[in-house]
């Protein structure tokens, strides 16, 4: 990560992020490239910072420390180098995926400027809060990335919400990803986030079915509690 020049903004004076739900499936390579193109904008100073909610086809990502042999079945559905820090992940339909791109040399909400790990934090906070509002406890794992959630009876514990993250130059993309209604089967193509032991699951695996519409409607919410500003328009 290299440092650059800050823009010459606080916390009160930026404006807010734009809020951006796409509609569809976006493909993922274009998805890759508009926010390279927006993560560049924002560096130079001539773009807002975004929070873009996307589905995708169904799809498997590697990120930077992916390994080949945990790729399961390589032909089930497209794979790609992702850039983004972590293992593989799965997207696909049912799945809200949340692209964040924010210059982090300024604070937002609870997390400083310049604070990766706060940024990362924060960006669990956030998953943990929206789950919440569906009566779903959300937990942080030591040594596991994600959000976490145990079933009461078996007591196992499943993945709910992916994060990854890349930073350039203080500008962050890629962002979350939670399992609202996907297909959990198609998970079986890679070991999710390299973790064999442990399970993903979804609000509609949990009994919640709120719809995507209800979905976005909190996390706009949450996402103004923890990273400051107006709440944002839920996606219509």
């Amino acid at each position: 990560m290299n440092d650059a020049p800050a823009i010459a903004q606080t916390q009160e004076d930026a404006p807010a992020p734009e809020w951006l739900c796409a509609p569809g499936l976006t493909e993922y390579p274009a998805a890759l490239a508009a926010m390279q193109e927006r993560a560049a904008a924002i560096r130079a100073g001539t773009a807002r910072e975004r929070v873009w909610l996307v589905e995708h086809p169904p799809l498997y990502t590697a990120g930077t420390s992916a390994r080949p042999e945990e790729l399961v079945d390589p032909a089930r559905f497209p794979h790609y180098d992702a850039g983004r820090g972590g293992q593989w992940t799965y997207h696909g339909p049912g799945q809200r995926t949340a692209y964040v791109m924010l210059d982090l040399t300024r604070p937002h909400g609870q997390v400083p400027a310049r604070d990766v790990r706060c940024y990362v934090h924060g960006l669990e906070e956030w998953l943990i809060r929206s789950l919440a509002r569906f009566d779903v406890i959300g937990e942080r794992r030591e040594g596991r990335v994600g959000i976490w959630v145990v079933d009461p009876v078996r007591r196992t514990e499943n993945k709910i919400g992916a994060i990854g993250v890349r930073i350039t130059r203080w500008v962050s993309w890629h962002g979350v990803a939670l399992n609202v209604a996907p297909d959990l089967s198609h998970f079986a193509g890679i070991v999710p986030c390299g973790i064999r032991q442990h399970g993903v699951t979804s609000l509609a695996a949990l009994g919640r079915n709120p719809g995507m519409a209800a979905v976005d409607a909190v996390l706009a919410e949450e996402f103004a509690a923890v990273f400051g500003g107006p709440a944002r328009p839920a996606c219509s």
